[in-house]
């Protein structure tokens, strides 16, 4: 991975990287926080899945974590929310669909599966880059907004044990049922598809967890203008 800004902040430091993907088959971009422990010794990792139309910057810039990060000595790993610039038609047409939309699954439709796969890259490309390129332990915890919300319920409950704590704000927690998830799940998935549907849905999810037991804390405003849907 190569770094390509970075910028002291709280005593420690963001950092842009940019890195080949294998799995996504371009270039990838994230944002990290390293708090100035992470100097001298390997310190636990907090990733933030962000919601749609956004990119690597947007918890960065918006969401004021750097001072309680680097309070509790945590490394903040902010990736993007789909592939960029691969040239696939329609990609780019709408807010909840294609660019900034990866919905965080693994797509199985022609069109889409080589290059949407951000389950796969947040589980398992990005984790090791952090691993091998960060000073980071094997402690690992996830959370994430709406769109990301969904990302990071469904991962955590589909990886038991792999992360220390799991938290939302305002999730598309059941997205089989609602208009944001048959969208994005017929486009990545295929209309009839509903068995790779469930396999990305946290509500069904819950019905087959069998890992360790354990809080999980979502937080939802309730004037909400997307809440009923």
């Amino acid at each position: 991975m190569k770094l390509v800004n970075s910028i002291k902040c709280f005593g420690g430091a963001v950092n842009k990287y940019v890195h080949k993907s294998g799995v996504t088959q371009c270039d990838m971009t994230f944002t990290v926080f390293l708090p100035s422990k992470a100097a001298t010794q390997k310190v636990p990792s907090l990733y933030y899945l962000s919601g749609l139309t956004c990119t690597p910057e947007n918890f960065i810039t918006k969401a004021g974590a750097f001072a309680a990060a680097e309070r509790e000595g945590i490394v903040l790993v902010a990736p993007d929310t789909s592939p960029r610039g691969v040239d696939i038609e329609g990609e780019d047409e709408s807010y909840d669909f294609g660019s900034s939309a990866g919905f965080y699954m693994d797509a199985t439709e022609p069109k889409w599966r080589k290059h949407y796969n951000m389950y796969s890259y947040i589980t398992a490309e990005l984790p090791e880059l952090v691993r091998e390129g960060l000073p980071v332990t094997d402690a690992a915890s996830i959370f994430g907004h709406s769109m990301g919300g969904h990302g990071a319920l469904t991962i955590y409950l589909k990886n038991p044990g792999t992360y220390r704590s799991v938290s939302a704000f305002s999730p598309i927690c059941n997205p089989t049922d609602c208009p944001w998830g048959v969208k994005a799940f017929s486009g990545y998935l295929g209309e009839e598809n509903k068995e790779a549907w469930e396999s990305y849905d946290a509500v069904l999810l819950l019905n087959n967890y069998s890992g360790p037991k354990t809080e999980i804390l979502v937080d939802q405003g309730l004037e909400d203008s997307f809440l009923d849907e």
